[in-house]
């Protein structure tokens, strides 16, 4: 018998306990639910991995709603590509531009509760699986919208929507009524070298 030979056998069991192992914690998970999903942190790519969830649910042919919080343009790739989807696909965009771009408190805060009465409608319809409210925790963070008040219309969906909130600084009182929450960390950014926002890349 080789060295190889033997290596294989040991990796061949080891790799059999492993999938005992996996089959008996997946057979233990029977509950299926809607979600409250939260991506958050300083990093980037969170609402990027938002649109891939999205394109996950569409591709199983299940309508998605998404509202945008803060941003303002509808020119993005992901946009344009789930435009695609045609009537599976519904957003609406609730913001002017990013805070340091508007310096308006008040239309700021107009825009925002526009942008959660529309993520309330979209969470009414049963024909949505999953509903992304993007950089919400933007609106948060900077109260114009009542945390409470947020937290309760989250966790008072109807059992079976997923619903996904992203945007740095994530508020505790919405980390704590979560499923699951990630975060994301920079460990290192191409803009600090200088480099500009590309098409692409990050819109």
């Amino acid at each position: 018998m080789t060295d190889t030979t033997e290596i294989n056998r040991l990796h061949a069991e080891k790799m059999a306990r492993v999938k005992a192992a996996k089959d008996r914690l997946i057979a233990g998970k029977t509950i299926e639910k809607g979600l409250l999903m939260v991506h958050t942190g300083p990093g980037k790519g969170k609402s990027t991995a938002g649109f891939g969830l999205m394109l996950r649910h569409l591709g199983y042919g299940r309508p998605v709603g998404l509202v945008r919080f803060i941003k303002a343009t509808d020119e993005t790739g992901e946009i344009m590509a789930l435009k695609r989807f045609g009537d599976l696909f519904t957003y609406h965009t609730a913001g002017e531009g990013f805070t340091w771009e508007t310096q308006d408190r008040e239309r700021d805060i107009a825009c925002a509760r526009r942008g959660w009465e529309l993520g309330q409608t979209l969470m009414a319809d049963p024909d949505f699986g999953l509903v992304v409210l993007d950089e919400l925790n933007i609106a948060l963070r900077y109260d114009y919208l009542p945390v409470d008040e947020i937290v309760a219309g989250l966790t008072a969906r109807r059992p079976d929507l997923h619903v996904l909130v992203t945007g740095r600084n994530a508020k505790p009182e919405l980390i704590e009524a979560a499923d699951l929450v990630t975060e994301m960390t920079n460990i290192k950014h191409h803009f600090r070298a200088g480099v500009r926002a590309q098409a692409g890349i990050e819109f």
